[in-house]
């Protein structure tokens, strides 16, 4: 299947917006958004030649060096999910790294936003938590910007790579302006070869406590529709005022599974997912249960592209996040694990999973990995 390449650097000051346009071109181009800050971060945590090097620096406190930067970003670009294209921030920051990057570059978006203008804009992200957002570490960045990256806009001048973007705009009318300037760039067919067709089914499933619920809220906070497994006997629990126990779940899930089969929680939900995909192309399920689920919705949804993610944490964690959760408290234990692997077939989709992801760390490694996921999945091609 044929597709237009479209790689695009967006470049301006910290506070000049490119992160939201990054974003928001992200869903509507259907190709990832990046930064070389995601790049180190997730070659840090690969037990490789560059993910050593890039941990070893970046725990030292040092940039990383010129030279390694360019190769360690071409070659993470290479990977299946950048192949129809990529939206790059952060990348070339100075001229000889612009000189060197030998990727074929579509557009140079430069966003045009006075000092004052964005110091203004990032005094507002402080709810936001960000370390990096103080006035005095903004005004280093922007200096830095205008000492070493500003440089660079010329030489995308002359090859007529740049298109200037006001940035003092707002958010609609600059992304109304960059379509526009793409869709010149990109043909007569401009970005309609661009609409997603294929359809994707993503199961999340691992026992209990491994952070389901957590790599669930991931992909809702991306505005996908979630379908819960588990809410069918969560429901049916809070319905009838019963107690969140374990005995309590696991007679339930026998019952279910005694009258619709052990693909029972699969069966219960085929029609939520058909009026999902009516919507959106991209479905996810939380808590898958059974291998026999799997192999129902494979038979079921021939044509839509299954994958597996599983969850996975150290049993003691697991137990301890479970005994602290304030609803469904305690279910959670050696019994349960077995019951899950032995009785319901659960240990099947965690091995044959596409993904695992392992989480023992913070939400926001948490959060790093899934998206590395995302990238691959929605993204990736095949």
């Amino acid at each position: 299947m044929a597709y237009n390449i479209v790689n695009i650097i967006l470049i301006g000051i910290p506070g000049a917006g490119k992160s939201t346009q990054g974003n928001l071109l992200s869903k509507q181009l259907k190709i990832p958004y990046l930064s070389t800050g995601h790049i180190f971060r997730q070659i840090a945590t690969e037990k490789t030649k560059w993910g050593r090097f890039v941990k070893e620096t970046m725990t030292s406190g040092l940039l990383i060096p010129d030279k390694e930067t360019i190769e360690i970003v071409a070659e993470y670009l290479r990977r299946p999910e950048y192949r129809r294209g990529y939206l790059l921030d952060g990348f070339p920051r100075n001229i000889y790294q612009a000189k060197r990057f030998r990727e074929e570059i579509t557009a140079v978006f430069y966003l045009k936003v006075p000092d004052k203008e964005a110091l203004w804009r990032i005094a507002g992200r402080a709810d936001e938590g960000r370390t990096d957002d103080t006035v005095s570490a903004v005004k280093k960045r922007i200096e830095i910007f205008h000492t070493h990256t500003e440089p660079i806009l010329n030489m995308y001048r002359e090859k007529k790579q740049l298109i200037e973007v006001d940035g003092t705009r707002d958010i609609r009318n600059i992304n109304e302006f960059i379509l526009k300037r793409l869709g010149k760039r990109m043909g007569k067919n401009g970005l309609s070869s661009w609409k997603r067709s294929r359809k994707i089914l993503l199961a999340i499933v691992g026992l209990s406590g491994a952070g389901k619920t957590e790599a669930t809220g991931f992909f809702r906070e991306k505005e996908f529709p979630i379908v819960s497994f588990s809410n069918v006997i969560n429901d049916y629990v809070d319905h009838h005022k019963l107690k969140h126990t374990e005995a309590v779940h696991k007679k339930l899930r026998v019952e279910f599974r005694q009258k619709y089969g052990m693909e029972a929680m699969a069966v219960l939900n085929k029609t939520k997912i058909q009026d999902e995909f009516r919507h959106s192309n991209f479905v996810v399920i939380d808590g898958l249960y059974s291998w026999e689920e799997y192999l129902y919705l494979r038979k079921e949804f021939p044509r839509i592209k299954l994958f597996l993610l599983a969850m996975h944490a150290d049993k003691l964690l697991r137990y301890k996040r479970v005994n602290v959760r304030k609803y469904r408290r305690g279910l959670s234990g050696p019994d349960r694990d077995l019951h899950e692997l032995s009785n319901l077939h659960k240990g099947a989709p965690i091995a044959f999973a596409d993904f695992i992801v392992f989480n023992n760390g913070t939400l926001k490694t948490l959060y790093d990995n899934l998206e590395d996921v995302y990238r691959q999945v929605f993204y990736g091609i095949g």
